[in-house]
């Protein structure tokens, strides 16, 4: 076996998995104003950005090759309903319309989800102390519109709702946006993944959790009853949520499923990687190479990561 691992030009040829910066989606967060460039504590290297600085930004990773962001709002206000998540003049609508006027080419990712919006950070409109599955579906049909009409490339749900998907397409068809794509969080585990995304988004829970509403970490099954759903109602590209806990349910999902696999590297990940490093501890760039290459090895068509941005400088760096 090791002939053909003898020097780097044979591992180079053989290799069987290889990730491109083409692969990569890089998360932004976004909010009303101009010229913020905030950073994140808990996500280093990461910041909030106002529509222009969102610009400068996506320029940046074009010329990177990086083809993708993913938009997450930050709302100057909250209320029960998560009405501001389809305000046309939200930190989404005005970064999406910036984005796709200046840079056709740039797909435009909008998550869709109320925790960002709503006074309480659940995911959907409260029924008392519980989540109102159906009264929520409307909110997301609206947020999901109003983001295709600012004119993204692909719509994706992140709330855990059932029969979002559905909802969301029959949204979108009876307004002609036949060609906008559904992107599902089609298994999005519940637990303490999320912190620091929560910390950059203000969209931690008020009480509570959410496991309720997302899957449970222990079950696998469950994840591919869950696609198949997604499958049923619409969905055009499937996602795994996060993505190096979960690569046995990419792959998993890999063999049962022909549709295209998306896997987000999410923020805790991101943050354990960086706070080691930090440390002297770990190689990050090799870590964080051998972390994207082992999540497409298990089947990831997409890779959603923080590191977006910094492994395609690394990797052309490394060319020059």
């Amino acid at each position: 076996m090791r002939r053909l691992r003898g020097n780097a030009t044979l591992r180079a040829m053989v290799r069987e998995t290889q990730v491109d910066a083409g692969d990569l989606i890089a998360p932004l967060f976004v909010q009303n104003g101009s010229n913020i460039h905030e950073p994140i504590s808990s996500l280093p290297g990461q910041f909030r950005f106002s529509p222009d600085t969102a610009l400068a930004e996506a320029k940046v990773l074009l010329e990177l090759g990086v083809p993708a962001v993913l938009l997450f709002g930050i709302p100057d206000s909250k209320d029960a309903t998560g009405t501001s998540a389809y305000d046309p003049d939200g930190p989404v609508p005005q970064t999406i319309r910036l984005l796709k006027s200046t840079f056709p080419e740039l797909c435009v990712i909008a998550d869709v989800c109320a925790c960002e919006y709503t006074d309480h950070g659940h995911c959907g409109i409260l029924h008392g102390e519980t989540v109102d599955n159906d009264a929520t579906l409307e909110v997301l049909s609206n947020a999901s519109l109003c983001y295709a009409q600012a004119g993204a490339d692909i719509i994706a749900p992140s709330d855990m709702m059932d029969g979002r998907v559905a909802a969301i397409r029959n949204a979108l068809d009876n307004e002609k946006y036949f060609s906008t794509v559904i992107m599902s969080y089609a298994a999005k585990y519940a637990g303490a993944f999320y912190g620091p995304f929560r910390d950059a988004a203000g969209s931690a829970p008020s009480f509570g959790d959410r496991r309720s509403y997302q899957m449970d970490i222990a079950n696998g099954r469950e994840a591919m009853r869950e696609m198949e759903l997604d499958i049923e109602e619409g969905a055009d590209i499937l996602m795994v949520k996060p993505a190096l806990f979960c690569l046995d349910i990419l792959q998993q999902a890999k063999q049962r499923f022909e549709l295209p696999l998306c896997a987000y590297h999410v923020s805790s990940e991101y943050s354990m990687i960086k706070a080691a490093a930090a440390q002297g501890w770990i190689d990050e760039k090799g870590l964080v190479d051998d972390a994207l290459t082992s999540i497409k090895r298990a089947g990831a068509d997409l890779i959603i990561t923080y590191y977006a941005k910094e492994w395609a400088q690394w990797k052309k760096e490394s060319h020059r």
